[in-house]
């Protein structure tokens, strides 16, 4: 496909820009929203690779499911507490020099080790292997994740009730 690094570069400054917009920004709602913009964006991605089932799930899942409870969770808050939430940043120096190893990290370990040229090609269907292997190799770990998001779910429900 011709177009396929352009489209992938478009991706590509889309997920920047996006992430980087999600850090900065002060309001909490328009990093939600950009947050909700990189979790599309990587679902395009995925697209790109082939990988149809993992970009529904991220669509369905992420930008859809998690970016509607931050929104709710967020506008819930700001009636509870009757001001507005903003996100400070601090520390942003630091965190910057970290990105910044972490990145020369990885480009240091892709000079040294480039990527292969040619995609494996993939046999039989992604879909029903991904499926297999969630409901049978990896069925412990799925559902302690499971339980995970559960626990997680309780302790929210616990931080959200209002104090008698």
């Amino acid at each position: 496909m011709i177009g396929e690094p352009i489209v992938f570069w478009v991706l590509t400054v889309v997920l920047v820009g996006s992430a980087l917009a999600v850090v900065l920004s002060k309001n909490l709602f328009h990093a939600v929203l950009w947050l909700a913009l990189a979790l599309t964006g990587t679902a395009g991605v995925f697209l790109l690779l082939e990988a149809e089932f993992l970009a529904a799930v991220q669509l369905l899942l992420y930008a859809g499911g998690v970016v509607t409870i931050v929104v709710f969770a967020i506008v819930v808050t700001e009636r509870l507490v009757g001001e507005r939430i903003t996100q400070t940043n601090r520390r942003i120096t630091g965190a910057a020099l970290v990105a910044f190893t972490v990145l020369a990290l990885i480009v240091s370990t892709v000079v040294r080790q480039p990527l292969a040229s040619a995609r494996p090609a993939v046999e039989g269907d992604l879909t029903r292997a991904i499926g297999e292997g969630v409901l049978t190799r990896y069925v412990l770990p799925f559902e302690l994740l499971a339980l995970l998001m559960v626990a997680a779910l309780l302790g929210a429900i616990y931080f959200a009730r209002p104090d008698e």
